[in-house]
């Protein structure tokens, strides 16, 4: 199973990316990234990063897939907390990787991306 820990629901995704995610991953699901208060702390941040880390646990708890994984995309300080908390639980933690490609239209600078690969967090 791939978590897709993100404000980009899978349906918004591009064919590739369901695609590389289904073949290595087998199911996706989608949780909602929080919102972040720009004036939370990091005793706020660390407590919604334990939060997530449940969450995503009883999700990970609750399915058949042989291979399982989290891919997260957000806010930096909560994607960092949880990134570590669930490294420490022995889950793999995904960003996704994309081409971006700029144009100008009207005065207007329009940027499309395209999906390129999911990347291991590590450190």
């Amino acid at each position: 199973m791939l978590i897709n820990l993100s404000n980009h629901p899978v349906v918004d995704w591009e064919a590739s990316q369901i695609k590389s995610a289904e073949l290595s991953f087998g199911s996706i699901v989608d949780l909602s990234f929080p919102a972040i208060p720009p004036e939370a702390d990091s005793d706020i941040i660390l407590k919604l990063a334990e939060t997530y880390l449940k969450k995503c646990l009883h999700l990970l708890n609750n399915n058949r897939d042989e291979v399982n994984a989290v891919h997260i995309m957000g806010e930096m300080t909560f994607s960092f907390a949880i990134v570590n908390k669930l490294i420490k639980e022995n889950i793999i933690c995904l960003a996704s990787t994309t081409e971006r490609n700029t144009s100008l239209v009207d005065d207007k600078k329009i940027s499309k991306f395209k999906f390129v690969r999911f990347r291991k967090y590590s450190f």
